[in-house]
């Protein structure tokens, strides 16, 4: 088992996953309502827990995603030593999950080209649609020059679904 493998995924994914792939680290982005408590098998300290709601505008009454959330998951993302797997989810395993993921391989991976990275996105979830304004604070502070952001527009917007299915990505891609 390889253990620089990112688990993306639904909410409803993450006790089997943690418990059957030895997860150890976790990214939990999901609005405070539903927020989890950090698994049995997974240190404190290895879980991230950013508190925001699905929008890409600010909405009253609503947490929006900031750039501030970004500087946490990438501080946490590039801190992570690889020596257990990691999984990233949110409520659904489409939106806020799959931004996490792409922004995380792109700060993994500062040379490999982000519109390669957007396609190995794509090609392991075809319902992967990355919220945008997450993508767009970490496109400014990974200082992509619009490259994430337009990256994520060229593969475009997932297939439709309610919940999207558990799938992983290599933490090193090839520049």
């Amino acid at each position: 088992m390889s253990r620089d493998i990112i688990y993306v995924g639904p909410l409803s994914a993450v006790a089997a996953t943690v418990e059957g792939s030895k997860v150890g680290y976790l990214v939990t982005l999901i609005n405070d309502q539903t927020m989890i408590e950090t698994p049995h098998l997974i240190r404190p300290h290895r879980h991230l827990r950013l508190v925001m709601n699905d929008i890409s505008e600010p909405q009253p009454g609503m947490v929006t995603p900031s750039g501030d959330h970004v500087s946490k998951l990438i501080d946490f993302i590039t801190a992570w030593e690889r020596d257990m797997p990691m999984l990233i989810h949110c409520w659904a395993g489409i939106s806020r999950s799959t931004a996490a993921a792409f922004i995380s391989l792109c700060a993994l991976n500062p040379d490999t080209d982000e519109t390669r990275i957007a396609h190995a996105l794509r090609d392991a979830s075809p319902t992967a649609t990355p919220n945008r304004m997450l993508v767009t604070h970490a496109d400014d502070i990974l200082k992509r020059d619009g490259r994430m952001v337009r990256a994520v527009e060229k593969i475009g917007r997932g297939q439709t679904t309610m919940e999207g299915l558990l799938f992983q990505l290599p933490s090193r891609l090839l520049a």
